[in-house]
């Protein structure tokens, strides 16, 4: 949360606390517990990991700190479902959490019943500091990034399953692409990061100016149809078109196709969260990395947008995240929420890319112009896209 930020009413959050919860819960109930246990790469955590992370966060940042009846579901979940928080004690290491057989599933959602009870009460009872309500805030921020994180660690331990199986039937396919267009922008001076309205992290301030050139933008992200085109051409067998780094990469993983593209009987098929269908030539292309979206870019005669354009865009809200040619780094100006929180962004820019826009799996109400998605080049399980921009002719 940003250091300076009212958070919302105590009653609004005491509304909003049961059903973002629940939200959580509810994306679980598609998976087995053996798929909640399972640890595809070290790069993902099992989904109940992920629902007792969640957990924590509200018993060691809000119960510990302002319950004064509080008393730990278990002490060893301090240490077990701790991600990365230094200063609040030792983590599991994150490559081994899918060895965490114990506490099964079930113990995991009796600490979800417990913990939310208590912050049910607590949320019901005297009126709590400013501060117990940005982590509250905050904490429900977290789940609903972590939702999404279900969705995509789910996703890919399910792709490795030679059943191919869904994880959920009957959900809305991703819209037909329509026509590209580019859309011109003048450029100019230009506000950059949060305006001050609302909720935002700590690494969307502060808000700031930037001088932008005039650009043109692509109209949505591009299409599985587009890549298709970019891949019979030779686009993975030609060095030219890659960074140094992203060939050498491409190269050592044997790279041919996004992600969860599969060949069958001459086909092209994709992993979905429905299971494997037949690639719809029409949805936009995603399950790509950084690499992989500035080698199509570069071949498709235009270039990654700036974080800044897509802002000035306004967010370029789309159904996939939009990598962007910005190196993820501290705005002018910037810091950190003081305390163990203060971890949440700011020690993790280094190496990484910013992607924008959001995709069809970010919750509802989670998004806005300025917030900052990032990971590192070569990350491709993210619902990760490319959005086209270029210099005007």
């Amino acid at each position: 949360m940003k250091p300076d930020h009212a958070p919302l009413a105590q009653g609004e959050l005491a509304a909003r606390y049961p059903a973002i919860r629940a939200a959580t819960e509810e994306l679980a109930g598609g998976l087995s517990p053996e798929d909640c246990a399972l640890q595809s790469m070290p790069d993902a955590s099992p989904v109940k990991w992920h629902l007792a992370h969640t957990t924590w966060f509200f018993e060691t940042f809000v119960l510990e700190r302002h319950d004064a009846a509080h008393r730990p579901f278990d002490p060893a979940f301090r240490f077990l479902f701790n991600s990365y928080y230094n200063g609040v004690g030792e983590q599991y290491p994150r490559p081994q959490r899918g060895m965490l057989s114990r506490p099964g599933l079930d113990e995991v959602l009796r600490y979800r019943v417990q913990v939310d009870e208590r912050m049910r009460a607590l949320l019901a009872g005297r009126t709590l500091p400013t501060e117990a309500l940005g982590l509250v805030e905050l904490g429900l921020h977290h789940e609903q990034q972590h939702q999404e994180l279900i969705l995509t660690d789910a996703k890919h331990l399910l792709s490795l399953n030679p059943l191919a199986p869904a994880w959920r039937a009957g959900m809305p396919k991703r819209a037909a692409a329509a026509a590209l267009l580019w859309i011109a922008h003048p450029g100019g001076e230009a506000g950059i990061g949060h305006d001050g309205a609302g909720f935002a992290f700590d690494n969307e301030l502060p808000r700031h100016r930037v001088l932008l050139e005039p650009f043109e933008l692509a109209s949505r992200p591009a299409s599985n149809a587009e890549f298709l085109a970019f891949i019979e051409d030779g686009g993975y067998r030609r060095p030219e078109l890659w960074l140094s780094e992203g060939w050498t990469h491409a190269q050592a993983q044997h790279w041919e196709a996004p992600l969860y593209w599969r060949r069958r009987e001459g086909a092209w098929m994709e992993f979905t969260l429905q299971g494997l269908q037949p690639l719809d030539l029409h949805a936009s292309v995603t399950h790509v990395s950084h690499f992989e979206a500035d080698a199509f870019a570069r071949w498709s005669g235009a270039r990654l947008p700036t974080e800044f354009e897509l802002e000035v865009a306004g967010g370029a809200f789309a159904d996939v995240w939009q990598w962007t040619s910005s190196s993820y780094g501290p705005y002018p100006g910037y810091r950190s929420t003081p305390g163990a929180v203060g971890e949440y962004n700011g020690k993790f820019m280094s190496n990484q890319y910013v992607l924008r826009g959001g995709s069809l799996d970010t919750p509802p109400g989670h998004l806005r112009p300025s917030y900052r998605n990032f990971f590192p080049s070569s990350a491709r399980w993210q619902f990760s896209g490319v959005r086209l921009a270029r210099d005007p002719s």
